[in-house]
Parts: structure tokens; C-alpha cells; sequence
């Protein structure tokens, strides 16, 4: 079923003892705002673990399909080459795939050769159409975010209904560093340098606490252009509230959906601003607690009153 309304929405997390997001070009400290100091989880992150959720709950991807049709499957995934999936697009609609490459637009010399390489690598507007209709219906991430497919063999770009912002700490968050100690190393080389001890040395950056909030929204407009489903939707609520759940590691610590709010709008236009919505959720650290460490040193406050005409809130976390 099509979805008819808009929706925007609010999700809250915690993390105790872990690393929520490292930043790679930080030596995987965790991100923060380098003037206020807040913590930050990007979009991306958070995308990632709804698709593990997707992938782990629903993808038929290691299996044969039921019906013809993989509409579990995560486009963006470990190992994937993209490229080699918007090929599938061209196989399974017996779609001449568009062919050539730079190379092949370096060799050829004259300006008309050059032109009906280009041509050719980019696709007819029609079958490019297809291509990307086959990747919606078969991606679930591709109907959900969206995704650039014209790298290589070209299905197209997708602008996706479900949007997210990064998350920010409610406060500001400290970054712990610890030694740690492994009793092993990896070569013989390296046991005869220490004379047996074959001990190693190692470092772990940990937030001790942190509640963090982040904004989303879906557009019940690009959800028809994309074929993004009421059950589609349904699953995207379970993987917000869910997804911590599977994605344990020892560099994440404790991790838990706090909350996920929801406003549903009559009209696929909304009746309300975003903004306005999200000023009505307040989370803030009780009076008295000078350090927080747990959910239950915040308070969280939902203003349900005078609540604009055809907005619905859902709280379901």
C-alpha cells in the first residue's frame, strides 16, 4: 500500500562505554563538535545499522526468491560492487546494458566516434527508466535512502522518501582513552623482539555516557516515485527500534533505542512545520544530577497539548 502522509519524526539513544561513531581520520575517536563538544553519530551510521537489521530480518539475497522479485535485498552492503548490481537490472529486464568505458573513449580518435561511445555508455533514457524502476523494486535501501547508480553501467539516481540527520548529544560528552593489553602477537619476528613476553599494547576510546537526538523525515511524494510501501515503512519503524539489538561489539559498548516518536501527518503535504513538532519533545538532564550516567538521569517531555489540526503523534519507543 502507498503511503498517503507525511511523517516526520524523532529518534533518542544512548551509549554507556562505547564508541557510538568512530572518525576514522581521528584514529576512530569518537565524533564530536569540535566547539561545543557534543557528540555526533552521522546519518550514514545510523543507515548502516537499518540496513543490518533489513539485511539480517529480510534480504533473500543468500536464497532463491519466491515470487520472481528480491525486495529485501541491500544495495549498499559489505564487498558489494555496485556496479556489477546495476548490471542485474539490465539482465533480468533483457536490457541491452550500455557498454564502454573511459578507455574506450581515449582510443577512439575522431569526434563522432567519441560522441556515439558516450552515447551508448550512458543508455537510452528509456532503458536507464527501467533499470532504475527494477533497482527500487528489488533494493530496499534504493526505495528507503535513495542512491546514485550511474557509475559504470547506468540505472539512474534515486532521490529516497526517508531522510535522517545526524544525531546529537544532549550534552556534551567526554572521550575516554584506554590502555589495553593483548597476551599475543602476530609473528614470530615479533616474539623474538620481546623475548617471549609477546605482549601488545593497544588503545580504546570510549564514551562513559551519552543520550543523543536525531531528526527524520518521509515524504509520501518521493515514497510513490520509489514504490516505498506501508510495509515498507513499518519495517524502517522496527529497524530504529531494533536495531542496537544486533549490532553488539565490544567497541560499541551498550547501546539501546531510548525512544522514537512519530508525527503523522492527514496530508501528503504535512499540516505542520517539522521544526515546530520537534519543539515539543524536551530531553534534559534532571535537576540535582551533576554527571549523568544513565537514561534515568534524564527527563524526557512530550507536549501533546494544542497539537496542530491533522497531526497524529505516535509515541512508540
Amino acid at each position: 500500500m502507498a503511503l498517503t502522509s507525511r511523517y516526520d519524526f524523532v529518534l533518542l539513544f544512548d551509549v554507556k562505554d562505547g564508541n557510538p561513531n568512530g572518525d576514522p581520520d581521528a584514529g576512530n575517536l569518537p565524533r564530536l563538535d569540535a566547539e561545543t563538544g557534543h557528540g555526533l553519530v552521522t546519518d550514514v551510521a545510523l543507515k548502516r545499522k537499518v540496513r543490518n537489521y533489513v539485511a539480517l530480518t529480510r534480504d533473500q539475497a543468500q536464497g532463491a526468491p519466491t515470487s520472481g522479485q528480491r525486495r529485501f535485498e541491500i544495495y549498499v552492503r559489505e564487498k558489494a560492487i555496485l556496479n556489477l548490481q546495476h548490471q542485474r537490472a539490465y539482465s533480468a529486464l533483457k536490457l541491452d546494458a550500455p557498454t564502454g568505458g573511459e578507455e574506450e573513449g581515449v582510443v577512439e580518435k575522431a569526434a563522432a566516434k567519441k560522441k556515439a561511445t558516450k552515447e551508448k555508455r550512458k543508455g537510452s533514457a528509456g532503458d536507464v527508466e527501467q533499470a532504475r524502476a527494477w533497482m527500487c523494486q528489488n533494493f530496499y535501501d534504493v526505495r528507503t535512502f535513495g542512491a546514485v547508480m550511474s557509475t559504470g553501467t547506468n540505472a539512474g539516481q534515486v532521490r529516497g522518501p526517508v531522510q535522517l540527520t545526524f544525531a546529537r548529544s544532549i550534552d556534551p560528552v567526554v572521550s575516554s582513552e584506554h590502555t589495553i593489553t593483548r597476551v599475543a602477537v602476530a609473528t614470530e619476528a615479533e616474539a623474538e623482539k620481546q623475548g617471549g613476553d609477546n605482549r601488545t599494547m593497544g588503545r580504546k576510546h570510549t564514551v562513559p555516557y551519552g543520550v543523543y537526538r536525531g531528526h527524520g523525515f518521509v515524504s509520501a511524494f518521493l515514497a510513490k516515485q520509489t514504490g516505498f510501501s506501508e510495509e515498507d515503512l513499518e519495517l524502517f519503524w522496527k529497524a530504529l527500534e531494533q536495531m542496537f539489538e544486533h549490532d553488539r561489539s565490544a567497541a560499541r559498548g551498550e547501546m539501546t533505542t531510548r525512544g522514537l516518536i512519530v508525527f503523522k501527518h492527514d496530508s501528503e503535504l504535512g499540516n505542520a512545520h517539522a521544526h515546530s513538532l520537534f519543539d515539543r519533545i524536551s530531553v534534559r538532564r534532571k535537576d540535582g544530577v551533576q554527571v549523568a550516567r544513565s537514561f534515568a538521569d534524564y527527563e524526557l517531555k512530550i507536549d501533546e497539548t494544542n497539537m496542530p489540526s491533522g497531526v497524529k503523534l505516535v509515541r512508540r519507543v
